[in-house]
């Protein structure tokens, strides 16, 4: 079988809401790490086929087809087209699979998977919100409404997941704290450096003074337990605080895909060989709980076993997902997230796969790993998983 593998990767330090990169339009800021994607690999920009971008959120400055507008934006000639795809938080995640499923399929030898989301100028739930207070109505509605009575809401699933699991307050605190401890110690040992994109800082105000955005905005360097524990609930009774759940975040991140036939016409090493790619639905009502039994079925398809796996990208949504997907895997702790998650490094949805597939490649670099595995909950029950192998 032909195989796909991934060039470079790359992303921008995550912003948070307001904060240094709230000042980009989202178009630009994609065009940036399209940029910095041929540019690490020394391409020539007119080898890119095709670029596939995920993004959730697609209206305003992020609608009319984002991938294309990014594109153009970019110093990618006009002959590159683009698409904007949308498996909610797996977007990115899953244009990295249709990405390598091109180039194995042999119609295309070298594609971007990318991702981009600013949810500072385009807030979260806006394309449903805004189309409703339009008089268009709801997604969630007609026989979707009579099967699933139910709200589907990732705040509700969370409770859920925890409650299903029995994790208390204190053990979803202290996952958050070490994901920002994680996440502390990489970004000053230098562990971002490469993966990471530097573009100007650009406040909500506006204006930017040739500041470099570089390290991820929503690390806390001085989190502290007590300071977790002090967040209120989201609900009460309940054990989900914004402490121990994703930042909202603006970032934009991507990798570079090539064939056999690829990788000659750029004359780059791979970083990494797409080993498997699969995705699975279930409960759209708990919503965060597939990841465990795609990575459970993904293992049993590679003919892999967890313990092969040297390093885990799982995603923290919320922190009862990565949790329960440890133990549902009986998986080794130490190998989860090594330099932090989405608590500490944020959350921009569309983004998000790429933005852990940038970080689990180059923690397997630095490292020495084989075999890395990645996978993320999704909206309506979804989860894609990932396995790559170090080359």
């Amino acid at each position: 079988m032909a195989e796909a593998y991934i060039v470079a990767a790359a992303r921008t330090a995550g912003g948070r809401r307001g904060g240094r990169l709230a000042g980009w339009n989202p178009v630009d800021l994609a065009a940036q790490v399209l940029d910095a994607l041929v540019q690490r690999a020394k391409a020539d920009p007119a080898l890119v086929e095709d670029v596939i971008m995920g993004c959730v959120m697609q209206v305003g400055e992020q609608a009319a087809n984002v991938a294309r507008n990014a594109v153009l934006a970019s110093t990618l000639p006009r002959t590159v087209p683009g698409v904007t795809i949308d498996r909610q938080c797996g977007s990115s995640q899953q244009a990295l699979h249709f990405a390598a499923q091109a180039v194995m399929s042999g119609s295309h030898d070298v594609v971007i998977a990318a991702g981009v989301e600013s949810m500072t100028r385009v807030p979260m739930f806006s394309a449903s919100s805004l189309a409703q207070k339009a008089g268009m109505g709801h997604y969630h509605d007609g026989v979707l409404r009579e099967r699933f009575p139910q709200d589907f809401s990732q705040f509700t699933g969370a409770e859920m997941l925890a409650r299903q699991f029995g994790f208390s307050r204190d053990e979803l605190d202290e996952l958050a704290l070490q994901s920002h401890r994680k996440a502390t110690a990489a970004a000053k040992d230098g562990a971002f450096e490469r993966e990471i994109v530097p573009v100007e800082v650009r406040p909500a105000q506006g204006g930017g003074n040739g500041e470099l955005h570089t390290v991820d905005e929503g690390i806390r360097f001085d989190a502290s337990l007590a300071g977790i524990r002090a967040v209120k609930l989201l609900q009460e009774g309940g054990v989900i605080t914004a402490a121990n759940a994703s930042q909202i975040c603006d970032g934009a991140s991507g990798v570079l895909v090539a064939s056999e036939r690829g990788l000659k016409s750029l004359g780059v090493e791979p970083l990494a060989r797409v080993h498997h790619m699969s995705v699975l639905g279930g409960d759209p009502v708990v919503m965060l709980d597939t990841p465990l039994a795609a990575s459970t079925r993904a293992l049993k398809k590679a003919a892999m076993k967890i313990d092969e796996i040297d390093l885990y990208e799982v995603n923290e949504a919320f922190a009862p997902v990565p949790l329960a997907w440890l133990r549902a895997l009986d998986a080794d702790p130490a190998r989860l997230n090594v330099h932090g998650g989405a608590i500490a490094l944020g959350h921009p949805l569309g983004a998000s796969g790429t933005r852990l597939m940038a970080t689990l490649l180059h923690a397997m670099h630095r490292r020495g790993s084989r075999y890395g595995l990645q996978t993320m909950c999704e909206g309506g029950g979804m989860a894609n998983v990932t396995i790559v192998e170090r080359l």
